[in-house]
């Protein structure tokens, strides 16, 4: 079976949720799915294994957080080349770290992407339960594609 991981950093929980929703979309085309805080990785040994990648953070003072932006360095040495990924991060008011992030994976990684970055204020607004799913179905399906 294919798996797929969807690692994040939070600072108040919201991104968190984001990552166990995405996660749901993605079991729903038949993939597995893993739930990972950023912080759990220690080394690029940490991301082998899976088909498919989604990385997620809040932005903060328009930047991703911190640990994320070490995680990148890190993710950086584990040649995710040609592999499905996706972005997405929570945000209060001007939501920049997943695109950064997305960028990051297509340009640096040289990822096979998902369509745009998922920016959401939380997934109990606007539709955002059904946003983050469909992302992850998004994900399922490119990542249940690809060989």
């Amino acid at each position: 079976m294919k798996k797929a991981l969807v690692a994040y950093t939070t600072r108040g929980g919201s991104t968190r949720e984001l990552a166990e929703t995405i996660a749901e979309g993605i079991r729903f085309e038949g993939l597995e799915a893993e739930v990972v805080n950023i912080s759990e990785i220690k080394d690029e040994t940490g991301l082998t294994g899976y088909d498919a990648y989604i990385f997620g953070s809040p932005t903060y003072h328009g930047e991703m957080v911190q640990p994320m932006k070490t995680f990148l360095f890190l993710a950086e040495k584990a040649d995710l080349a040609g592999k499905t990924g996706g972005a997405f991060g929570a945000f209060g008011w001007s939501g920049e770290a997943p695109e950064r992030i997305f960028q990051t994976m297509k340009n640096i990684f040289n990822m096979n992407m998902v369509g745009n970055a998922l920016r959401l204020k939380s997934v109990a607004l606007g539709g955002g339960l059904q946003m983050a799913q469909e992302y992850g179905r998004q994900v399922g399906k490119k990542a249940g594609a690809s060989s």
